[in-house]
């Protein structure tokens, strides 16, 4: 007995021992330490901005990068405001119900005094993202100086919302949707 006793000590020394050990002793770093994928720390709470004056939108493209696919909204002058958020689903401007995305997340991208200026018959498929790591589908719709446009995403990811000037006197909004947390 006594010797069932004297090793059960011996265990419970040594894991005190090990418990009391600082983090990374051992070459393991604590978790709250652990770097985020790829350096982001964008998190997935709603973004907005006012940027005065607002114009007409020209053009939307996508690009992939190896830690985030982006989205650019291009205007012929300036952006006015905007509010990104995840939404349950995105409205559609003038009628009831919700635009059809696919994915499984959605990004509701918000335009005031900004109006789609598109020759395209297609507005549900704007740019092709198929097979992307993240977007799965881009939508847009404008009623009465409002736009809004839908981003499908495989998932709430982490986003970043922000804006650039140029080329000439237009400017971009850019929303960038992480490929992981």
């Amino acid at each position: 007995m006594k010797r069932a006793l004297a090793w059960m000590a011996a265990i419970v020394t040594a894991m005190g021992v090990v418990l009391a050990a600082p983090a990374g002793a051992q070459g393991i770093a604590p978790a709250s330490s652990a770097a985020p994928y790829c350096g982001i720390y964008w998190g997935s709470l709603p973004k907005t901005g006012a940027f005065g004056d607002s114009s007409g939108i020209v053009n939307i493209r996508a690009g992939q990068h190896d830690c985030y696919d982006r989205l650019v909204i291009d205007f012929d002058g300036g952006i006015g405001s905007y509010n990104v958020e995840y939404v349950p689903g995105v409205p559609h401007q003038a009628k009831e119900g919700d635009i059809p995305l696919r994915g499984g997340a959605f990004l509701q991208v918000d335009l005031r005094n900004s109006n789609w200026m598109s020759g395209a018959a297609n507005n549900a498929d704007l740019v092709n993202v198929n097979g992307w790591q993240t977007l799965r589908q881009v939508a847009a719709e404008s009623f009465e100086g409002y736009t809004t446009v839908g981003i499908g995403v495989r998932a709430q990811l982490p986003f970043r919302v922000f804006t650039l000037n140029g080329p000439g006197a237009g400017s971009r909004l850019v929303v960038d949707v992480a490929n992981y947390w």
